[in-house]
């Protein structure tokens, strides 16, 4: 079975083309560039050259396709050009769905994000809540481009999962940064504030699974455990035997902030500070992935297994040697 995904490099992508590749399937990746190529080759992908933002290359990588994973996207928080969140997101989106359906594509499955729900603040995001309270042009821009892969379906299935935090993978960036920074005790003060996570080989396997059983116009929140700032530290400590010393700011301390966080971004560049940043910090964050275990059969890795690999990830990648 001929099998496309875009942003197979990323770290989402990268477990999808691995579990992809370990399942027999004939995998092709998107390539924007030489060094993407190399990427996909070494993971088990033939590499076909295109862009979500060129319609033309879609066209051609998406023939003889039955399958399509389309991962790629942007992920930005106190973006300084918003508009670039909605053309890659929404528009490069609304490109491969067209492309793919128009090759005769059977099945496509887009990733979202949680953060497209749009829960009220301060509640369990899941599956039956489209809120459209969206913190954020990041959330704005996947829920657009959620709503834009249905709408241009046709008569091709599609399925959309909504990744929480993804961890794993050596992953250093966004919030994966700065559990590195706390594992490197480069983070003396945190905002106690609950995350949901999934580990990175789970939200692959919630991929797959749905390909397999997902229904067709359908959304499955992928999110494994929630976990406070306070309480990852702790768990850190336990599996590096190592002490922490951290001041943590109450959430409800992040109101107070809001008014000045995009001028105190401006010279604070350790995490993204801006308005955005500074509404989800407040609030955190609280997803139920249970549908997917209900009607997917996914399997999550608990807390603990999922940060023992994040801690295995940083040591091989030779980000810290806690």
């Amino acid at each position: 079975m001929k099998t496309l995904v875009t942003g197979g490099t990323g770290v989402v992508g990268t477990a999808v083309v691995r579990h992809l590749a370990a399942a027999g399937r004939e995998v092709r990746g998107l390539a924007r560039s030489e060094e993407s190529a190399s990427i996909l080759a070494g993971l088990g992908a033939a590499p076909v050259s295109g862009d979500i933002g060129d319609p033309e290359s879609l066209a051609k990588a998406s023939i003889g396709c039955e399958v399509v994973y389309h991962i790629a996207g942007l992920v930005s928080f106190c973006p300084a050009d918003p508009a670039l969140l909605y053309e890659v997101n929404v528009e490069g989106t609304r490109n491969v769905v067209r492309a793919a359906r128009r090759a005769g594509v059977r099945r496509l499955v887009y990733t979202s994000s949680v953060a497209a729900l749009g829960e009220k603040p301060g509640t369990v995001g899941s599956e039956a809540v489209r809120g459209g309270r969206h913190l954020s042009h990041y959330g704005r821009s996947k829920y657009q481009a959620e709503q834009a892969a249905f709408a241009e379906a046709g008569d091709m299935e599609v399925v959309a999962v909504n990744p929480s935090s993804v961890q794993g993978g050596g992953r250093s960036a966004g919030s994966g940064g700065i559990l590195l920074r706390a594992v490197n005790g480069d983070l003396p003060v945190m905002v106690d504030t609950p995350i949901s996570m999934v580990d990175v080989d789970d939200c692959a396997r919630g991929h797959l699974a749905a390909e397999q059983r997902g229904i067709p116009g359908q959304c499955y929140v992928l999110s494994g455990f929630t976990i406070t700032t306070r309480q990852a530290v702790a768990l850190m400590s336990d599996l590096t035997g190592r002490e922490y010393e951290v001041r943590y700011i109450p959430a409800r301390a992040m109101a107070a902030l809001g008014p000045f966080a995009n001028l105190i971004g401006r010279y604070v560049h350790a995490i993204p500070l801006c308005g955005e940043t500074v509404r989800t910090m407040r609030f955190g964050a609280r997803y139920d992935g249970s549908r997917a275990v209900c009607e997917l059969g996914l399997e999550y890795r608990t807390a603990r297994e999922t940060f023992t690999g994040v801690l295995e990830a940083f040591r091989a990648a030779g980000l810290t040697e806690v």
